[in-house]
């Protein structure tokens, strides 16, 4: 008997009848914000505000008759000539633009193309005010995963009524079997050195529009 494989019989004979069976999973985990947290609907979104900015993206309140304007604004502020967006992004967020063009994602487009564009614009499935996370899941405005991870700018679009305390809260409103991606402020690695490095797994810049509704 190899070395190998008398660590494994040491390992079966240790995990005796349980092995091959899988421990229960708990359910009906519904950790919310305490009082202090967030006492108030108010408090949630400032947290959010709060935990968003703490990840060096950027964050601003508009209102729903603003959006098209501080859309093109923030394109606008990054001098961007050309975007990506997901088919089905509503018009009407990309009203204002004037100068700068969007392209309608498709599979003709390729990883080349989409690291071309000057960034992209979404929307998001659900937001976490605890951990200042959006969550994208591939539905309406949001797209295929590539065009939030290879250009290195990214506008998200999250509507206050998206924006929940905690991440059970989130997990509860979306579907698992659904392609989810969290993000929680632009792509950051740190090496081996301590040194941070942006954009390695994703944008270099995230930046979030809240829609008061």
């Amino acid at each position: 008997m190899s070395s190998r494989e008398e660590v494994l019989r040491r390992v079966r004979d240790a995990i005796g009848g349980a092995r091959g069976t899988h421990p229960p999973a708990p359910r009906g985990y519904a950790r919310r914000l305490t009082e202090a947290e967030a006492a108030t609907r108010a408090d949630v979104l400032a947290l959010f505000t709060e935990r968003v900015a703490g990840h060096r993206a950027a964050v601003r309140h508009v209102s729903a008759d603003e959006l098209a304007t501080a859309v093109a604004a923030a394109l606008w502020g990054r001098e961007a000539k050309q975007i990506v967006v997901p088919a089905d992004l509503p018009f009407g967020w990309l009203a204002e633009l004037d100068g700068v063009r969007a392209l309608a994602d498709t599979p003709a487009l390729d990883l080349e193309a989409l690291a071309a564009a000057d960034g992209t614009v979404t929307g998001c499935a659900a937001a976490v005010a605890q951990t200042g996370t959006v969550v994208l899941d591939g539905g309406r405005a949001q797209g295929r995963r590539a065009l939030t991870l290879v250009p290195g700018y990214h506008l998200c679009i999250v509507h206050a009524d998206q924006i929940v305390g905690t991440v059970p809260e989130a997990v509860a409103r979306l579907d698992p079997s659904r392609p989810l991606t969290w993000i929680s402020g632009p792509s950051t690695v740190h090496d081996i050195g301590a040194t941070r490095v942006d954009g390695v797994h994703g944008p270099r810049h995230l930046e979030v529009l809240v829609v008061e509704d």
